[in-house]
């Protein structure tokens, strides 16, 4: 996620990872933290959200079911990891989506420095959105990118395998 605004021409810009999130440069953590409480948005701590603990166990264990999937080459496995793996996705930009609403419209009103009536600054899970004088853009790294080419490609897996069937 990257922020864009007049006094921060440079930007600053915060990635989420699987078990993580950082500043893209040394301090964006911060200085976006800095820049919520004037808000009244809560501080982003990486260990105070969950999901960064227990994701690496469950894209192993996609991994693991993807490749015994594989191994199988049977179709009705092959259709349940589809099925699997686009609900994990789905779930996935959701908590996403929930994270950011919590963050954007979860505000301490009673010690916020700037208040405005009825805004809520709540990120894009992809795109790009105003936020007051910033342009927050939203979009997937390495990691989101290869997860959904994966999904793609067993997609993809899927619909051939269920073509070859019906021509047969």
């Amino acid at each position: 996620m990257d922020l864009i605004a007049p006094q921060y021409p440079e930007g600053l810009g915060m990635l989420i990872r699987i078990d993580g999130v950082d500043g893209l440069k040394p301090n964006d953590l911060q200085s976006i933290n800095g820049l919520n409480h004037y808000i009244g948005m809560k501080t982003i701590e990486p260990e105070s959200i969950p999901e960064l603990r227990y994701m690496r166990w469950i894209l192993a264990g996609l991994i693991v079911a993807g490749l015994a999937v594989a191994a199988l080459r049977r179709r009705v496995p092959l259709y349940l990891y589809s099925v699997l793996l686009v609900a994990v996705m789905a779930v996935g930009l959701w908590d996403y989506w929930r994270w950011g609403y919590d963050y954007g419209h979860d505000l301490d009103h009673e010690h916020a420095i700037i208040k405005i009536q009825g805004m809520s600054y709540s990120p894009p899970v992809i795109g790009r959105k105003k936020l007051l004088n910033f342009t927050a853009t939203s979009w997937p790294s390495t990691g989101g990118i290869a997860f959904g080419l994966a999904g793609g490609l067993v997609l993809w897996a899927s619909w051939t395998s269920r073509r070859r069937a019906e021509a047969a």
